[in-house]
Formats: structure tokens, C-alpha cells, sequence
């Protein structure tokens, strides 16, 4: 009889986490194809994004779209998730800075409440997540409530 080979790359259960707990992600460069990519996908085609050079605007370089920053967020803290999210509920969520074409960002994430559904089969989480930028800026906040499988 075959022994069953453990699974890998699961994301937290409930009772994994802890009020306080913290983790990070790996890092990822955003590049000129992710923002012509998710221009063209979201149609998200405001001139600051979708024009390469505009001498008159008061933002140098080539900014992305807060909303390709939370995507590659999200994206990054993925793995901490896979397989036992069940749902996104709510969040509220903060542009704290721009973010440019050619920076790397990575997540953040504090663990900041938890408690059981009413049913007590599974369990809420809210995470304090920042994105954070090559220079160590915070450049982007959300409070995501999870809905995460217990074992």
C-alpha cells in the first residue's frame, strides 16, 4: 500500500493565525507589460496611464493604477490562502502613494481580528495588508475580512 504524499503550498486555516501574527510576501517588479496588460484588460485607459510621455502632468515617470497594485497584492499573498479562503467580504482600501513602472513591491499583513462564523465551522480573519515599495514606502492599505476554513 502507497503511502498518500502531503499536499504543499496550503494556505492558512483558521486556526493557524493568531491576533498579531505578521507575515510578508515575496517580492514582484511591476513592468511596462503588467500596466499595458491591465490597461487593456480593465480598460482602466486614463492618459496618466495609457500616455508614455506627457511633459505637462504633474506625476513624473510611468505610474500604475492603485487598483494593479492591490491586484498584485492580492496575487503576492495568494499562497497564505490557497486552498482555504472561502470568501472576500469587505475591505476598505488607501492609495497612500504613487507607484511606478519598474518599482517592486512586496505585502504585508497583519492578522487583527478573528472570531468564529455562527455556525462555528469556519472562521473570520481581518488582516491589516500593506503594500510596500523598493524603498520601504507604504504605498497602498486595505483591511481585508476573510472567511478561512478551520482543520
Amino acid at each position: 500500500m502507497s503511502q498518500a504524499l502531503q499536499l504543499v503550498g496550503r494556505g492558512f486555516c483558521y486556526e493557524d493565525l493568531q491576533v498579531g501574527m505578521r507575515f510578508r510576501t515575496h517580492r514582484r517588479t511591476l513592468t511596462e507589460a503588467d500596466l499595458a496588460s491591465f490597461v487593456n484588460l480593465t480598460w482602466l485607459t486614463e492618459e496618466l496611464f495609457a500616455v508614455a510621455d506627457d511633459s505637462d502632468r504633474a506625476i513624473k515617470g510611468r505610474p500604475v493604477p492603485g487598483a494593479l497594485v492591490y491586484a498584485f497584492a492580492e496575487g503576492l499573498l495568494l499562497p497564505t490562502m490557497q486552498d482555504t479562503g472561502l470568501a472576500f467580504l469587505n475591505a476598505t482600501l488607501e492609495v497612500k502613494r504613487p507607484t511606478f513602472v519598474g518599482d517592486t513591491i512586496h505585502a504585508e499583513a497583519e492578522v487583527t481580528e478573528m472570531r468564529l462564523t455562527s455556525k462555528g465551522d469556519r472562521g473570520l480573519v481581518r488582516f491589516a495588508n500593506s503594500a510596500i515599495n523598493q524603498r520601504g514606502e507604504t504605498v497602498l492599505v486595505y483591511n481585508p475580512l476573510r472567511m478561512l476554513k478551520r482543520r
